[in-house]
C-alpha cells in the first residue's frame, strides 16, 4: 500500500498542508489490539505518542481506518497509565482520517475529470467505530464526472475485521463472497474502500468470483483527478 501513502501525501500538499512522515515511527498497535495482546499495543500507543510528540504536528492523520480507530482510542488504552493518560488523551484529540481533514479544506488546484463508476464500501473502522461516514463521499463527489455508487447491505462486514479474516476464515470468506456480490450487483467500474483490509479482503473474494475489478482507497481517485490521470490509465494502473 506504498501507493497509497504516496496518493495521500500529494493529495494533502495539494491541499495547503505541510506532510510531516517520522522516520522512526512504527505499527501503532492496532493489531495487536485486535488480537487481544494490549499490553503489546500499550507498548507502542506510547512510542507512537513519543514519536510523534517529537515531530511537532498539529494533526495524525492516517489513510488506514483499522489504524485510526486505534489512535482515537489512545486515551482509552493509557487511562491506567499515570506518565501517559493525559498525553493519550491529547494525541486521541489530533488523530483524524484523511477523509476528515480533506473534507475541511479545499484543493489549491483543479481537479480533472475522472469519468468511474465507483462503488463506495463503508470499513466497518471508520463507519460504526469513529463515526466517520460523510467526509469520504464528499471528497468522492468533488470529483468532476466520478458517480459514488452504493451496494446493498453496507452495514454488513465484509469479513476483514482486523484479523478475523486469520482467526476465522470461513466465516470471513462468506462474508467476503457476499459483499462481493453486492459490490458487483452496482456495475461499478471501481471497488473503493478507506481500509487496506477491506481492500484486500474484497478483491479477493472478486477474484473468486471471476471478476477483477481495480480496488482503489479513496484518496487514490482524489489523485488521479488532481495529476490529470485519465481514467482510462488509471484502471489500467490498478489492474496490475
Amino acid at each position: 500500500f506504498g501507493s497509497v501513502n504516496v496518493a495521500t501525501a500529494r493529495v494533502l500538499a495539494a491541499h495547503g498542508c505541510e506532510v510531516v512522515t517520522p522516520r522512526e515511527q512504527g505499527c501503532c498497535g492496532a493489531l495487536h489490539v485486535h488480537a487481544g495482546r494490549r499490553e503489546d499495543g500499550r507498548e507502542r500507543a506510547r512510542r507512537t505518542i513519543d514519536t510523534f510528540a517529537r515531530a511537532g504536528v498539529d494533526l495524525v492523520v492516517t489513510n488506514a481506518a483499522g489504524c485510526g480507530s486505534n489512535l482515537k482510542e489512545y486515551d482509552f488504552l493509557l487511562a491506567d497509565d499515570p506518565a501517559y493518560a493525559e498525553r493519550a488523551k491529547a494525541f486521541a484529540a489530533m488523530a483524524r482520517d484523511v477523509s476528515e481533514v480533506l473534507a475541511e479544506l479545499e484543493p489549491r488546484r483543479p481537479q480533472a475529470p475522472l469519468p468511474l463508476e465507483v462503488a463506495f464500501q463503508d470499513s466497518c473502522h471508520l463507519a460504526h467505530a469513529q463515526g466517520v461516514r460523510v467526509p469520504p463521499r464528499a471528497l468522492l463527489g468533488r470529483i468532476p464526472g466520478l458517480t459514488v455508487l452504493e451496494p446493498a447491505e453496507q452495514e454488513l462486514c465484509c469479513g476483514s475485521a482486523g484479523i478475523y479474516n486469520i482467526v476465522q476464515p470461513d466465516a470471513a470468506r462468506e462474508l467476503g463472497d457476499r459483499k462481493a456480490a453486492s459490490i458487483l450487483a452496482t456495475g461499478a467500474q471501481v471497488y473503493a474502500s478507506g481500509n487496506p483490509g477491506c481492500l484486500v479482503q474484497v478483491s479477493t473474494a472478486l477474484r473468486r468470483a471471476g471478476r477483477r475489478l481495480p480496488a482503489l482507497h479513496p484518496i487514490e481517485l482524489v489523485e488521479a483527478s488532481l495529476r490529470g490521470v485519465s481514467a482510462e490509465q488509471l484502471m489500467a494502473r490498478a489492474r496490475r
